[in-house]
């Protein structure tokens, strides 16, 4: 389907701004990726991927080749989930109860320590092991000293020095009591305000064994708090470098991947498609008379784009792949899209509530915010398989006509009658189906809201909420802050690529990119390499069904096209007033 991208105009746009700190930032993603791995891995894992579309013949590649694509691609992942997710931290590993890795942990554990219980039990007591858990433990007290610690440099290498240690042991003068009480001391200078009742309990423990296994446990603690530290140190520059990063190692993934943008590819051309056929549809006059070409919508690549990324809060997840420049964020939009469900849910049954009851009564504040989380706290587990949306609404229907009639009655108002009641249960219960009126009247303003949005350039202050939407205007914009973060983000690392297909997979009658023909003249189509033209008529009164025709360019060329020469095959399908309004 796609050819590579030129790689020249993708590589100008990421030209880096500084050698020296992109090596520094990729020295310091690196260091964090063993770590991060298995977090990187559950949270950016795509759902059942179908067969992928055929744009180039396959080719075998090399264990070391695919090795090193996947740890470009995770290194990558580390760093965008660093600089998106603010609240990102390390955990520990925690395995699962009863499994063959947690058992066998425990297994060969209590073997080593047994072995340690042993050796010390020895009579004279043998230090050997003892002596080498010592050197691990200075080693990572070490690796939790800032350069400027000088002081507390000097105090480890003496008092844990294995060669002093070692003779001491020899001559029967070792004390391992006393080293275990510096050890403690030291952990507790250096380990963070959250692990101080930790290494107070410690103290308490006596024996030496349990102690060592004691110290190693809270030393595992401490490492993934001076994880985090790093993590929440490098964030502000990583911010800084993250874009020409990101875009450097996609870059180093599709030289190796050629098809690694077919799904992107995909997508953006199925957006510009839907974009242009409902562009068309609201400029065709009443009674689908034929309309000046001057009349005819133009679209734009950052339109296109905009749209594109309102698709992705509709996917379906479980039969689409996932375009491969948004698949880090897959998680992020799919949360995105159950929270705008949930959202035209809770807005749709508001509005037919607020319709059916007195007039005064969605003024009253306290009111409907009151109704709002009421049906928020129903709503919460929606997206759940056990769920029943219906059976949930009539909970809701039932819910909301007793708050109703009691605000009435509060308010002096007319009691709210039995059939009202009826009726208004009836329309809630509607809501359960996706075809229900109201429900797509929401959803379509919800989304031309975050259209609008995208286009004012997160300008502040947001733009209007459509009518209707106002008792969840707040939770509208809260979703709609999020979605332009992660859409700005993208843009900003894979727009060359996104510029680069728009412009040499769609040539759309000449006004796609602006172009301001008004007339029968020729419009230019200019091709570096074999390409094919697709033509794509929607359904009108001149033609029953949409068609495409294809024009096939075999070599570059660099000519003046026009709709007037079009392939015989479409002559008394298409007369010259329907293909007027295309050029």
């Amino acid at each position: 389907m796609s050819e590579n991208l030129d790689k020249s105009n993708v590589n100008e746009a990421g030209k880096s701004k500084s050698n020296d700190s992109e090596e520094g930032l990729e020295d310091a993603v690196e260091g964090a990726d063993e770590a991060l791995q298995k977090a990187i891995k559950s949270d950016s894992s795509s759902p059942q991927r179908v067969q992928r579309p055929h744009s180039s013949p396959p080719r075998f590649v090399t264990v070391e080749e695919l090795l090193e694509t996947a740890r470009g691609v995770t290194n990558m992942a580390l760093a965008h989930e660093i600089v998106v997710n603010g609240d990102f931290q390390i955990k520990p590993v925690e395995l699962p109860e009863n499994s063959l890795k947690k058992r066998v942990k425990e297994i060969v554990h209590k073997a080593f320590w047994d072995c340690l219980s042993v050796q010390l039990s020895d009579d004279p007591p043998a230090y050997d092991h003892a002596i080498k858990l010592v050197g691990e433990i200075k080693e990572t007290l070490l690796s939790f000293l800032l350069p400027g610690h000088t002081r507390l440099r000097n105090q480890i290498t003496e008092v844990l020095d294995l060669d002093l240690i070692k003779q001491e042991a020899e001559n029967g003068a070792l004390d391992i009591s006393k080293l275990a009480e510096f050890i403690i001391g030291m952990m507790g200078t250096l380990c963070a305000p959250a692990r101080d009742e930790e290494v107070k309990k410690l103290k308490d423990i006596k024996e030496i064994v349990p102690l060592f296994r004691e110290i190693f446990s809270v030393l595992d603690l401490m490492k993934v708090d001076m994880a985090n530290f790093a993590i929440s140190s490098i964030r502000p520059h990583l911010m800084q470098q993250s874009v020409e990063y990101e875009r450097k190692k996609f870059q180093e993934i599709l030289e190796r991947q050629p098809n690694s943008l077919d799904f992107v590819t995909q997508w953006l051309e199925e957006a510009s498609e839907d974009l242009m056929t409902q562009k068309y549809k609201h400029a065709l006059p009443v009674g689908g008379m034929a309309a000046g070409s001057g009349d005819m919508p133009r679209l734009s690549p950052v339109a296109v784009q905009n749209y594109a990324y309102l698709k992705l809060l509709k996917w379906d997840h479980l039969q689409r792949p996932f375009p491969e420049t948004v698949l880090m964020d897959q998680s992020r939009f799919h949360e995105l899209q159950l929270q705008l469900e949930q959202l035209t849910i809770l807005g749709a049954v508001l509005l037919v509530t607020f319709s059916m009851a007195a007039p005064g009564i969605s003024s009253q504040a306290d009111f409907a915010e009151k109704l709002k989380m009421i049906v928020k706290i129903l709503l919460t587990d929606m997206h759940l398989p056990s769920f029943h949306l219906k059976d949930v609404l009539t909970t809701i229907g039932e819910k909301v006509c007793l708050e109703v009639s009691s605000c009435l009655s509060l308010c002096g108002s007319s009691p709210f009658t039995t059939d009202k009641e009826t009726v208004l249960k009836g329309q809630i219960q509607a809501v359960a189906s996706p075809d229900d009126p109201i429900r797509r009247i929401m959803e379509s303003r919800i989304l031309t809201f975050l259209e609008t949005y995208l286009a004012s350039g997160h300008q502040k202050p947001l733009p209007t909420v459509p009518g209707g939407l106002s008792p969840v205007q707040r939770e509208l914009e809260e979703v709609a802050i999020k979605f332009a973060r992660l859409v700005n983000y993208n843009k900003m690392v894979f727009c060359p690529y996104y510029d680069a297909i728009l412009r040499k997979r769609w040539i759309s009658f000449g006004n796609f990119f602006g172009s301001s023909n008004t007339d029968m003249s020729p419009w230019n189509c200019r091709t570096d390499y074999p390409m094919s033209l697709h033509i794509r008529f929607p359904k009108n009164h001149v033609i029953e069904a949409p068609m495409t025709i294809q024009l096939c360019f075999q070599e570059p060329c660099n000519k003046a096209l026009s709709l007037l020469n079009i392939p015989l095959e479409a002559k008394g399908i298409l007369d010259r007033s329907f293909l007027q309004r295309f050029c």
